[in-house]
């Protein structure tokens, strides 16, 4: 087994059992590349500070990137026997160049190195998530401008309630997104703040250039205390929360998809290509994907719960539970990354039926609201209107039909007022193209709304 770095003042050797229970490297080793670029801004800092030799820190820099390449390219494997990813490249860069690999960690502990490394981690995995969710927008306002008059019901309690298209249906979905992806890039952009300097708890008594290494890093800038720099977790949990709201919107539109692919809705039609069959019913088609994303936001949330947890009770500054942090932020990511693409592949690969959306739009008297307004303005207050209205709409299910289909003289049954012009006043594209209000759904507004959408 390799002698840890700080065997110093241990007379024993750790039990394998004990040093393969406290390894974090099966799983801290994807940051490797983060550690590297860490470590080579650590050691110019040192170098232009006066605390180690340029050539040293050239020595530290090749040796680094040396050992980058062959990770890279399956050359060097992880050791299994080392505690940790940070152990690991400054043993093997020992190996490597020498005694100027030991001066590496000077003015560093492995508290504020691997904060380090989680940050820098999150960063660019961030990065990557908040493209996918461009993505994922640009689909939706690319379908959205294909169906501003593609009408269907809007629901509430999941009765239909008024007429809407499907593109301003669309759009609250981007809103969700578009809030989605603020929330990544305000994570992204506190989680970027160096905590190199911060030592073990105390700083160090070095003339260390904090904002140097954090320049070289492209960070926004320096903690400004070294307890917190070290103590600090809120970044990951500040990320899965954001991660766990996403996967609440994606897993509402699954649900809708779900409904709306259903023979009971037949509102879409799922591509061949994102769904699967049953190994009993041949007719069958599941909306898989959909329905995998749904369950996928219970994993997330159960990552957040566990960072909350293992935060929740520890006292400052560093405890080795933290160590658990890294797997359940690595699992967040993992999954956000791994529903994204599909989601996005079966959104725009669907087929949308126009027809059954408009028939379900006439049907269920979602203009009721529009007949009651429609009776204000011939100077009816809006409560006796909306009495009106309730009683034609009970009258229309009397008699097995619907409003637009009633006679004039039916009509005025229930109010002298009602005249010719209520067939207009009720039809669907006056329902939906009159509400020209902001966030509405009147084609114009969703045009306008869309052209916005980056």
């Amino acid at each position: 087994m390799t002698k840890p770095m700080w065997s110093g003042r241990f007379t024993k050797a750790i039990d394998k059992i004990v040093n393969d229970y406290n390894s974090s490297l099966p799983f801290d080793c994807r940051m490797y590349k983060q550690d590297i670029r860490g470590s080579i801004a650590h050691s110019q800092m040192l170098a232009k500070q006066g605390i180690i030799s340029g050539e040293d820190a050239e020595a530290i820099k090749t040796g680094l990137l040396s050992i980058q390449e062959d990770i890279d390219s399956g050359k060097l494997t992880f050791d299994s026997d080392a505690e940790d990813i940070h152990m690991f490249i400054e043993a093997e860069l020992t190996k490597r160049i020498g005694d100027a690999g030991k001066r590496l960690h000077t003015g560093r502990s492995r508290n504020d190195q691997v904060a380090l490394d989680q940050r820098l981690f999150l960063v660019d995995e961030s990065s990557e998530i908040i493209n996918s969710l461009t993505g994922l927008i640009h689909v939706l306002k690319s379908i959205a401008l294909d169906h501003v008059r593609t009408y269907m019901p809007g629901y509430t309690h999941l009765q239909r309630a008024q007429p809407i298209t499907y593109a301003h249906y669309l759009t609250a979905y981007i809103e969700m997104f578009r809030r989605d992806r603020e929330r990544f890039e305000q994570a992204c952009a506190r989680a970027n703040i160096s905590p190199l300097g911060s030592g073990a708890l105390a700083g160090t008594t070095y003339p260390l250039d904090r904002q140097m290494t954090a320049d070289l890093l492209g960070m926004n800038g320096v903690g400004l205390c070294s307890l917190d720099g070290v103590s600090d977790r809120d970044f990951a949990i500040e990320f899965a929360a954001a991660a766990s709201i996403l996967m609440m919107h994606l897993s509402r539109m699954s649900e809708e998809i779900i409904l709306y692919s259903s023979q009971e809705f037949k509102f879409y039609e799922l591509d061949d290509a994102y769904s699967t069959g049953s190994s009993m019913m041949p007719q069958k088609k599941n909306p898989d994907v959909a329905e995998l994303t749904r369950g996928k936001t219970g994993r997330v949330y159960g990552d957040l719960i566990s960072l909350l947890v293992i935060m929740k009770g520890l006292p400052l500054t560093y405890n080795k539970d933290m160590q658990e942090v890294q797997e359940s932020l690595f699992d967040v990511i993992d999954t956000i990354k791994a529903v994204l693409p599909p989601f996005c592949g079966m959104l725009r690969s669907m087929t949308i039926r126009k027809d059954n959306m408009e028939s379900a739009a006439l049907g269920g008297f979602t203009n009721a609201t529009d007949l009651a307004d429609y009776l204000v303005r011939k100077g009816i207050p809006f409560r006796s209107t909306h009495e009106i209205s309730g009683k034609l709409v009970h009258y229309c299910i009397e008699h097995n039909t619907s409003l637009e289909r009633l006679s004039l003289e039916e009509f005025r049954q229930f109010s002298e007022l009602i005249d010719e012009d209520v067939y207009d006043a009720i039809s669907l594209e006056t329902c939906v193209n009159k509400r020209t209000l902001t966030g509405g759904p009147a084609p114009e507004t969703v045009i306008e709304y869309l052209k916005n959408v980056d």
